[in-house]
């Protein structure tokens, strides 16, 4: 997604106590900077962070990494999560947003991290077959999540287009990822929308009739 240029994000978000500036000093203890033992799941390509920050809202219990590769972004991010917590009247503590390129999380997050979920939501299809390989979906980058996922959890996706979806099932089939759940209508399924709350894309493309492709895989094997 394009995002027009930002002057205040990196001061903003450099004063923001949930962003972290050096994520590589938390790799394998990333329990110390939400200074507790809870779950910890991950939201690659989190953009302007509507999504990480109704999960944040509805699972208190659960601490959320929120990683994406432009700053700008992540500015506006930050201002749509604290305006969702203000909201409520709650103060955001189980939010970590970091700027990162996801081609190298494992700089960043380490086997003892214990990732339990990893979400991806509306990331670019990169159409172009050359591109293709940018995807957050592509083999290289799901062999890349294994290591971080613990045996048996979950990767959870969403989009709007069909043929990234489609390549993306394979993808994880090649990977060994098994299937858990699957539907090319969202909206109109038995899934509960609270387990998946509408992304700003989401809205969009949904308003102008486009179903919403879901599903859930489960990291069955270690490289």
């Amino acid at each position: 997604m394009r995002i027009r240029k930002k002057k205040w994000a990196e001061p903003e978000l450099n004063a923001c106590d949930f962003y972290v500036a050096e994520p590589e000093a938390y790799k394998n203890r990333w329990k110390s900077f939400f200074k507790n033992d809870n779950p910890i799941m991950l939201e690659v390509g989190c953009g302007k962070g509507s999504f990480v920050g109704q999960m944040a809202l509805l699972n208190p219990e659960i601490n959320f990494i929120a990683v994406d590769i432009k700053l700008d972004m992540l500015g506006v991010g930050r201002r749509n999560i604290v305006k969702l917590f203000a909201d409520r009247n709650s103060e955001v503590k189980n939010i970590a947003l970091v700027r990162y390129n996801v081609e190298m999380l494992d700089k960043i997050i380490g086997a003892d991290d214990a990732v339990q979920r990893i979400y991806i939501n509306f990331c670019n299809p990169w159409p172009r077959e050359k591109h293709k390989k940018r995807r957050l979906t592509h083999p290289r980058k799901l062999k890349l999540y294994k290591n971080l996922l613990e045996y048996g959890k979950e990767i959870h996706f969403k989009t709007d287009d069909d043929e990234l979806f489609s390549e993306s099932l394979d993808y994880f089939k090649s990977e060994g990822f098994e299937i858990v759940k699957l539907t090319y209508d969202l909206h109109n399924s038995d899934i509960d929308p609270e387990t998946t709350p509408e992304t700003e894309h989401e809205k969009m493309f949904s308003s102008e009739g486009i179903k919403i492709k879901y599903c859930i895989v489960k990291n069955k094997e270690r490289d």
